[in-house]
């Protein structure tokens, strides 16, 4: 059977050199014929093309070119290849038509699909400036291959074929093609490149996204019923992954990146190793439904050991957290064949033809990555707990202000301050001379030293700091670390200079300056004050008289006189002061609401409103990464 390669016409079958690049790309023994009589094979399998034919097309051996050519033949790209089981000689051959291929409609993705992935866009924008660029690569990464992706085909499927040194996947790559296109044999590695092969037209573009040059490009020939059950299909054969060779193994993480589906190829020997199943299939869990694992020589085991190795790697497929679609559940598909014998080919060619004809696997590929950004964004993103601030949080921080500017003390001393103009108003005159004189005349000695001001302004500003900090735990509680961290600093840059302003307040809205005001009652109390203090004088003038004779002695009236203003006189300023009491408690009280109002209002301003837009931007983009994972389970 004859292979060709996939029509990119990119690269001329008539360029020299072309078949020493494949010859060593490919099979070393595969060289070009130099001549009509060199290109001839003796079997009458190496087909011919005519220069004067147009159309390009191969001839079938043993017809006779068209009349008016000129006998010159192109004979192209040839890549021989072994048959090891028959010795024979089979041939893959350029086809060298130049017209163009048909443009296949690009992938359209579903709505949930495009939900995601629109949510995770939005989910990246707004963490750029809270995390670091490794957390979000991989979810970059997801949406650029993503948007990448939909604008190929969407009638195509690429599928890589993986496995081990010596696992039989570039055999069974031959096997499904139908044609020796990847080369077999006992040197390691055997595959030091990947080789596509495309089933249908239009799948250029895709393979040229995998980075696999035209001269590692093939096309089988029609066969029918077999073409037609693989249709739309691109395989991929890939580099051993535990190959000695790095670029190899770069090869193969690359590619695997950016197909739409895996088939994984495990031999009776290398099923368990730890390299496959810690590197490649438990990261890879989450691709379950685009995966196949195939158990390849079977052949080699006797009896019933096929399926008990079989049974073995489907534990081991359990254990790495891969769903099995054993039952018609959606998941991994194993299955065991002979890819030397040909035992299974048929059932895996079976259901790879109805998986690439449900055309889903690009968007369940793409879905799949986006369950592992998103599990990878876990820890960033998500809490089980409660976040934000409580209102009693938001009380106490405010208490806390309060207190650094002293609105409580700022409070008393508006009350002390409206009891002494009460006293002053309606006090005796000889009451306030007296407390004059013993406030002028009281020495300084034995006073406990006042707190200077420098003291005052340094506990104060330890009390901001501190009630700065309390807030900004209470709101980081239960966030994940970057936004936790991103609260706190937001917090701290709005507490520079936080001491300084709320001193400013403190002068501004303290106690206020000038004399309280005076209730309505004040005038009769300071009339009735002043009434005593006159009877006091009338008194002590009535009997000044009458010691000096001027007046007629008389003593019960002036002296009942004196004894009204003397007694009188302390009791109605006893009497203001029990009134005083409740007006002077409320405009002391105005005075510490308004300081805690200014205190609290600079707080929030300064503090709580850029604490609450982290934590408001947290919400945002906790909902968008709810959109993420929940509309993907």
């Amino acid at each position: 059977m004859t292979a060709v390669t996939d029509q990119d016409h990119t690269e001329r079958a008539d360029q020299p050199g072309d078949a020493d690049k494949a010859a060593a790309a490919g099979n070393p023994s595969a060289k070009a014929p130099r001549n009509a009589s060199e290109g001839a094979s003796t079997d009458g399998t190496h087909a011919r093309v005519p220069d004067g034919d147009p159309s390009g097309h191969t001839v079938s051996p043993g017809s006779t070119s068209s009349p008016g050519s000129t006998g010159t033949w192109d004979d192209g790209l040839i890549a021989r290849r072994v048959d090891e089981t028959t010795g024979g000689n089979q041939y893959a051959t350029l086809d060298s038509r130049t017209a163009p291929q048909p443009t296949a409609s690009p992938l359209v993705y579903d709505g949930p699909l495009r939900s995601r992935l629109e949510a995770l866009r939005e989910l990246v924008g707004l963490s750029r400036t809270r995390l670091d660029s490794r957390t979000l690569a991989e979810a970059g990464r997801v949406l650029d291959e993503a948007s990448a992706r939909r604008r190929l085909s969407g009638q195509h499927t690429v599928v890589a074929i993986a496995g081990a040194t010596g696992s039989g996947k570039s055999q069974l790559f031959n096997a499904l093609a139908g044609v020796a296109i990847s080369e077999t044999g006992v040197r390691r590695p055997t595959t030091a490149a990947p080789i596509a092969c495309s089933w249908s037209d239009g799948a250029a573009n895709l393979i040229e996204r995998l980075g696999i040059p035209p001269r590692l490009r093939r096309r089988p020939l029609p066969t029918g019923d077999g073409e037609s059950q693989l249709h739309g299909l691109v395989l991929i054969d890939l580099p051993d992954h535990d190959s000695a060779a790095v670029q190899h193994r770069e090869h193969v993480d690359r590619i695997l990146a950016l197909v739409d589906a895996v088939i994984w190829v495990v031999d009776p020997e290398k099923y368990a190793d730890a390299v496959l199943h810690e590197r490649y299939l438990r990261p890879m869990a989450a691709h379950a439904e685009v995966m196949f694992v195939v158990l390849n020589q079977i052949d080699r085991l006797p009896g019933e050991a096929a399926e008990q190795v079989l049974d073995d790697l489907r534990r081991l497929l359990d254990e790495d957290g891969i769903a099995l679609g054993e039952f018609g559940e959606p998941g991994t598909t194993v299955l065991a064949l002979s890819a030397l014998t040909g035992d299974g080919v048929g059932e895996l060619r079976e259901a790879l033809g109805q998986f690439v004809a449900e055309r889903t696997a690009p968007a369940r590929r793409i879905s799949a990555d986006v369950d592992i950004a998103a599990a990878r964004l876990w820890p960033v993103y998500a809490t089980q707990r409660r976040t934000g601030l409580s209102e009693q949080a938001r009380e106490e921080f405010a208490d806390r202000l309060a207190d650094a500017v002293g609105a409580t003390a700022a409070g008393e001393a508006a009350e002390r301050a409206w009891l002494r103009n009460a006293n002053r108003a309606c006090g005796t005159p000889w009451l306030r001379l007296w407390r004059w004189y013993q406030d002028r005349g009281e020495p300084t000695t034995g006073r406990l030293p006042s707190r200077t001001q420098a003291d005052e302004e340094a506990t104060a500003r330890q009390r901001v700091e501190q009630a700065v900090r309390t807030v900004a735990d209470r709101a980081s509680e239960g966030l994940p670390v970057p936004w936790a961290q991103a609260v706190r600093e937001a917090a701290v840059r709005g507490s520079k200079g936080l001491p300084e302003a709320l001193d400013e307040l403190s002068v501004r809205a303290g106690v206020p300056t000038g004399r309280p005001p005076r209730p309505g009652w004040w005038p009769v109390a300071v009339l009735a004050q002043a009434s005593m203090t006159i009877l006091q004088f009338l008194g002590g003038l009535w009997l000044l008289g009458q010691i000096v004779g001027v007046m007629s002695p008389n003593l019960g009236v002036p002296v009942l006189l004196m004894v009204i203003g003397i007694v009188g006189g302390p009791l109605i300023e006893w009497s203001c002061r029990m009134a005083a009491r409740g007006p002077a408690r409320r405009y002391g009280l105005e005075a510490e609401r308004r300081l805690r109002e200014a205190a609290a209002g600079c707080g929030r301003a300064r503090v709580l409103d850029p604490v609450a837009a982290e934590l408001l931007r947290y919400r945002e983009v906790r909902e968008q990464y709810g959109r993420v994972v929940g509309a993907g389970r």
